[in-house]
């Protein structure tokens, strides 16, 4: 059965310590390509494994549109009010990007042996059911008293006795559960908003048992089966095999759409730690996917539109996908220039001719929209940064040589917060200019080669950009390092504001001489 959700796809990786600069890179890398989940699971015995939830919120920090969870949060070592709280955080700070997978708890030894409970499966069941009351409470969601403030839940594993709730997320939160056995799909299709199985744990041709039973739960519970999104987690191999994700991307692609228009599947995690093959699955796997999927789904609803009267030509074409001129506009530089000169010339940049009468596809146009919206996002949060300068340097102004214990705390706690501010604005505009340089540029060179002297000059302003947040990390030395008082604390601001300054110059040149060079052929070729 289909149950007509919106297809989207994710990457499932490994919290590995050893790889986890790679991993926070692979987390950019699917937030460029325009997939909507990066997920990591989570097993906190696992000595080899980072936390997942720091993890995730250093992912969500790096990227600017993907959704982060957890695949699957261990019950059994993240008592739920806790949980709760990190999962809000998590939400608050990414913008509304974080969502909640979580599961029972397997390998038992493991977990006792971390501190965890031994637990029967109706135990653990229980607990799980017990957890989502808390969890929702917590948030503010709980569905028998929407909007309470107070988390009151009597059960045999988890009790809490008029706590008060918050933080709450800033979207509805989804819970997604790893479910296998009969109790645990029937507790999906009552409290879950997604389900998430695995490959390996439920094979394809398990699939439709199981959804039996959520369906069949989900109608007793008069939610409805459409209530519940079908998700997996799959893992594969691209080559010449045969068999489940061992073949080419177009078998992929026709497998993966196969199980949407049979069993209902519309939520596809790849585990992989590998850029090139999450490259490769979001070029070739992802879109043919979607096409496949809606012209079938297209074709049905012809054919029930068509019920009772006369039957289509037996020949008809399929519709073709509708193009238009590029509607994707660079967001415009005015000009405007705060530093008394810029480290490169802005008019001797190669530029490439832009054609007339090209026409995309909706997808196509999705590709350039989607560099412009984290493009956007740079803006918004050197803006914001701007704006804090400001305020640290009234402060600093308005105290004048007032030196007070009070007033010196102050001072020098403003200096760290803006120092870690800046700091993580350096560190995400660096990722993606990194990605930019190992991915995309590597991927629009093989596919336009016509576009070597942008693609080179583009280059070489990150290399300025690079030298330029240098400046501004050595000007974040030299504030932390002060009290924000007399001539050193005056000094460390202004040379913060005048390296401030030249980064918005040079960060908001090039971002726009990027934009108008580079969205027709990303609409022709994609990301790589």
């Amino acid at each position: 059965m289909d149950y007509g959700h919106e297809l989207q796809f994710g990457v499932f990786a490994s919290p590995d310590a050893s790889r986890v600069h790679e991993t926070l890179e692979l987390a950019q890398l699917a937030d460029v390509v325009g997939f909507d989940l990066f997920t990591v699971q989570d097993h906190p015995y696992n000595a080899k494994h980072l936390d997942t939830s720091t993890l995730l919120t250093a992912a969500a920090a790096r990227t600017s549109a993907i959704r982060v969870a957890a695949n699957v949060a261990n019950l059994p070592l993240r008592p739920p009010v806790g949980l709760a709280k990190q999962v809000a955080t998590l939400d608050i700070v990414s913008g509304g990007r974080a969502e909640l997978g979580l599961g029972t708890g397997a390998f038992w030894d493991a977990i006792v042996a971390a501190g965890g409970e031994r637990r029967s499966p109706k135990e653990a069941v229980d607990a799980l059911v017990e957890a989502i009351r808390v969890i929702r409470g917590v948030w503010g969601q709980d569905p028998d008293d929407p909007g309470a403030r107070s988390v009151t839940v009597r059960g045999e594993h988890y009790a809490v006795a008029g706590m008060h709730a918050g933080p709450f997320p800033v979207h509805r939160v989804e819970i997604w559960l790893g479910a296998y056995k009969p109790r645990m799909l029937r507790v999906t299709a009552r409290l879950a908003d997604g389900w998430l199985p695995s490959l390996g744990y439920a094979d394809p041709d398990a699939l439709a048992g199981m959804n039996a039973v959520i369906d069949e739960a989900a109608d007793r519970a008069g939610r409805g089966p459409q209530a519940i999104r079908r998700m997996y987690n799959v893992f594969g191999q691209f080559g010449t095999g045969s068999g489940f994700l061992r073949g080419t991307a177009d078998d992929w692609a026709e497998q993966l759409a196969e199980l949407t228009l049979t069993h209902g599947m519309s939520t596809y995690v790849l585990g992989t730690d590998d850029p090139d093959v999450l490259r490769r699955y979001a070029a070739e796997v992802a879109p043919a996917v979607r096409d496949l999927v809606d012209a079938e789904r297209s074709g049905r609803a012809g054919r029930a539109g068509g019920a009772g009267g006369a039957e289509p030509p037996a020949a008809a074409s399929p519709a073709p996908v509708d193009s238009s001129p590029l509607t994707v506009r660079p967001t415009p530089d005015d000009g405007t220039r705060l530093s008394a000169s810029l480290p490169w010339r802005e008019d001797d940049r190669p530029v490439t001719a832009k054609p007339d009468d090209a026409a995309y596809s909706p997808a196509e146009q999705a590709v350039p929209q989607h560099l412009v919206d984290v493009h956007d996002h740079l803006r918004g949060e050197l803006a914001q940064l701007r704006d804090i300068v400001g305020q640290v340097r009234r402060g600093a102004l308005s105290t004048g040589a007032a030196r007070s214990v009070i007033n010196t705390m102050a001072m020098r706690q403003n200096n760290w917060t803006l120092g870690a501010y800046c700091e993580t604005y350096c560190r995400l505009v660096t990722g993606h200019h990194t990605l930019e340089d190992r991915s995309i540029f590597v991927h629009l060179r093989t596919a336009q080669p016509d576009l070597g002297a942008v693609i080179d000059r583009l280059e070489e302003e990150h290399h300025v950009i690079a030298d330029v947040l240098e400046q501004v990390d050595d000007a974040l030395v030299g504030l932390v390092g002060t009290d924000g008082y007399g001539q050193t604390g005056e000094g460390a601001l202004e040379e913060i504001q005048r390296a401030l300054d030249l980064l918005t110059d040079t960060l908001l040149s090039h971002l726009a001489y990027e934009e108008r060079e580079l969205l027709h052929p990303l609409a022709r070729h994609g990301f790589g």
